[in-house]
């Protein structure tokens, strides 16, 4: 008797990649190249802060017969109390059938405008590091959406690293000494922008937040209160055992499940669209399904 067929990949989506328009590598049409190579059903593209990426790469998608899904990456500020302190959560929104309210994309601008403020406080980080750098280059790079990838890429062409990936880990990833954290509005806020703003917010990559589980289920409960609808469950950081620990969570908390690769390209150079980190997920074009089918 012959085994079972293994499922087509175009069974498979990724929605967590990133391009040009913020802190990835390729640009929006070369996105949607890699996604129809990789035979993906659907891709969202979820910048940081921004709809350029997605609504760039909006017409290769369409000439590739590719489904693409308008997302975006905020960042949040998620208070746990006066002993606990401070962290900060990114949420995913995800508007598949709808265009983003005006207000929203108003709010957008503001969004950017935080992001300068913490490109100018990197800068100074970094030169008291004695890296030489200045916003102006880093700005000629990135113009109004400049970000870590912006910055890494004139830390290799000066010297300071040898390879982006270096330059994160030594200069501009989260352990890093130089690392600068915007300030941001409430979790619960953004989830709440998003929601009025006619998408779907979902907490990305929760494995981050390095939170004991019995909080962890506090917390998204309090979120989903303030109008959390979905949660990443696949996710590059995600081993196995976590994977399905999120998909559970999300199911008994009513949640839409989500996930992708957080595909950057070069900055992330072990992570694949579509595969993860050295193939460690797949994405059911189920959860776009769902994620469709909710109403906000």
């Amino acid at each position: 008797m012959s085994a079972p067929a293994e499922p087509s990949f175009a069974r498979f989506i990724d929605l967590h990649s990133h391009t040009t328009a913020s802190d990835g590598s390729l640009t929006p049409a070369e996105l949607v190249a890699l996604a129809k190579r990789s035979d993906l059903a659907a891709l969202a593209i979820t910048d940081h802060d921004t709809f350029a990426g997605y609504e760039q790469a909006l017409p290769h998608a369409r000439a590739a017969g590719l489904d693409l899904v308008r997302g975006i990456e905020l960042n949040s500020r998620l208070a746990l109390g006066a002993d606990a302190g401070v962290l900060y959560a990114h949420m995913l929104g995800y508007f598949p059938d709808r265009e983003p309210s005006a207000a929203f994309t108003s709010w957008l601008a503001h969004e950017r405008d935080d992001r300068r403020d913490r490109n100018r406080r990197l800068v100074e980080a970094l030169q008291n590091r004695d890296v030489e750098i200045t916003l102006d280059e880093v700005e000629a790079r990135g113009r109004s959406l400049a970000g870590r990838t912006h910055f890494a890429h004139i830390l290799v062409a000066k010297g300071y690293a040898d390879s982006t990936e270096e330059a994160f880990r030594e200069y501009l990833g989260e352990t890093a000494p130089s690392y600068v954290e915007r300030q941001s509005l409430p979790t619960a806020a953004v989830a709440r922008m998003i929601r009025e703003g006619g998408g779907v917010p979902a907490v990305a990559h929760p494995i981050r937040l390095r939170l004991p589980r019995d909080r962890e289920r506090t917390v998204l409960m309090e979120l989903k209160e303030a109008g959390l609808l979905g949660l990443e469950v696949y996710h590059s950081d995600h081993p196995p055992e976590a994977q399905a620990y999120y998909r559970q969570l999300a199911e008994e908390l009513d949640l839409v499940p989500t996930g992708g690769s957080d595909f950057h390209g070069a900055p992330k150079p072990n992570v694949a669209l579509g595969t993860g980190l050295r193939g460690n997920l797949r994405v059911p074009l189920e959860f776009l399904e769902r994620l469709r089918a909710v109403r906000v």
